[in-house]
């Protein structure tokens, strides 16, 4: 049995979907809010909040998905995190998949928790597989978004990437990545064997880093006018976010995110997404300008 967790989250969901699509397979959707899943198979009760009752719905799990809790403050995501490696280890789960951060992202706020997360994985007697996500595109895409009326009318993009990139990815193409992974590991475990990526750890990066005269160019060709890329101060950043009414981890977790690109240090290493997709990821230029056009 192969349960994913956070199917609520765009992620979890579409994680569970692809599994769910393999009628050979017993897939189990973890949420806190069972009442509302929408989806369709066997759905169990899964609140990383509320650890007591972990344990009970991870009985029977072979192959657990965990799917990051993120979006809290550092020391709530740890506590989530241990809590459902806990309830996994007094459960017996044979193998956890678990969602990282790609090591592009290594000097983001955001790698605490996945670098905790890990070692502590590592600690536990179950096997483990690592999937080291790169951000998702959807980050340039929603400024692409936001500027795609600005842009219109003054032909220009501002943000603060200054001259970096960051190499993101479809968060489709992850989660079949994490779905492969999750199915072959199962049929393994079902033939007696700990499949072929038991003690792995994916490096999951995007293989076209995109910087602001992208955003720039999709934006121009989504919007079919001249627009140019002009980067903005981070000063300007953390006021537009806070103004927005963010939450303050969430503020620090974005300007960290343009504060790295800034400086260049989100450069990638070699990439596992091709190998696993058994295909070239989904191209990130076509993804902004879709993006663009359907808010447009």
């Amino acid at each position: 049995m192969i349960l994913v967790t956070g199917v609520s989250g765009a992620l979890g969901g579409l994680v569970h979907s692809r599994l769910s699509a393999d009628t050979t397979l017993e897939v189990v959707a973890g949420t806190r809010t069972p009442s509302r899943w929408a989806g369709t198979g066997p759905v169990r009760p899964v609140d990383f909040d509320e650890p007591g009752g972990l344990a009970a719905a991870f009985d029977g799990v072979d192959v657990l998905v965990l799917v990051s809790a993120g979006y809290a403050e550092d020391d709530v995501v740890l506590a989530r995190h241990a809590a459902a490696i806990e309830a996994a280890e007094k459960a017996g789960v044979r193998h956890v998949v678990y969602t990282s951060l790609a090591g592009s992202g290594e000097h983001l706020t955001i790698a605490l928790p996945h670098r905790w997360t890990e070692a502590r994985l590592a600690a536990a007697p179950f096997a483990t597989t690592i999937l080291r996500n790169a951000l998702y595109a959807e980050i340039p895409a929603g400024l692409a978004l936001l500027a795609a009326a600005s842009a219109a009318s003054t032909g220009v993009f501002r943000a603060p990437f200054g001259q970096g990139t960051v190499p993101v990815v479809a968060r489709e193409d992850l989660a079949e990545a994490a779905a492969r992974v999750a199915a072959e590991t199962q049929r393994a475990l079902s033939a007696g064997q700990d499949g072929p990526h038991a003690g792995r750890c994916y490096e999951l990066e995007g293989t076209a880093p995109v910087g602001g005269a992208d955003i720039a160019a999709a934006l121009a060709e989504a919007l079919g006018t001249a627009v140019r890329y002009e980067p903005s101060p981070l000063g300007e950043t953390w006021a537009a976010l806070a103004g927005a009414g963010q939450p303050p981890y969430q503020v620090a977790h974005m300007v960290s995110i343009f504060s790295n690109i800034n400086a260049g240090m989100m450069t990638p290493s070699a990439s596992d997404l091709p190998a696993l997709l058994g295909t070239a990821p989904r191209p990130v230029s076509d993804l902004l300008v879709e993006a663009v056009r359907a808010g447009a």
